[in-house]
């Protein structure tokens, strides 16, 4: 996955159905720059996601690569993203989509991948605001003893990937 870490200035977006309900797509200049679940904790204001746009990059590749994973068909995507936000919530970022699908690792651990043991609460903050849910998979990340822990887009939402991922999920 190629990520860019500055955004430019034109943004579109689309909605699109999913097992997990209505899913916001934002392209910046054409590049997936956020994926958001209704009611997501920490969305934008739809002011901020640009005009509609149902047609246009790269929301045609991301919504296939979205329906191939929710056939289970893909486990990794490989659209291009941008991310905005600081440097260390972007380390996060890109460091998610290290974890392996179906795999989890805790806020502690991913602290430790990052070099900075002691920042598992800033981690959590950071992963809070991923502003592009399920293809960087933040909902692969647990507390300490594996327990789902706070989740933007809902715990119940979390429950679901996770066990869509194992191969158990029923329909949300």
């Amino acid at each position: 996955m190629k990520v860019s870490e500055t955004m430019n200035t034109l943004r579109t977006h689309t909605v699109i159905d999913s097992p997990i309900g209505e899913l916001t797509l934002v392209a910046t200049d054409g590049v997936l720059a956020g994926l958001y679940m209704e009611q997501q904790r920490h969305r934008p204001f739809e002011e901020t996601f640009g005009e509609r746009d149902d047609n246009g990059e790269p929301f045609a590749e991301v919504e296939r690569q979205l329906k191939e994973y929710f056939a289970g068909q893909r486990r990794d995507f490989d659209v291009p993203t941008i991310f905005a936000g600081t440097p260390f919530q972007r380390r996060v970022w890109t460091a998610l989509s290290d974890i392996p699908y179906g795999e989890t690792v805790s806020y502690g651990r991913l602290a430790n991948v990052l070099g900075q043991p002691t920042a598992s609460r800033a981690v959590g903050l950071a992963n809070g605001k991923n502003p592009i849910s399920v293809i960087v998979p933040c909902h692969r990340v647990v507390g300490s003893t594996g327990n789902l822990t706070g989740y933007g887009g809902g715990i119940e939402r979390k429950r679901y990937l996770l066990e869509f991922e194992r191969g158990g999920a029923a329909l949300f």
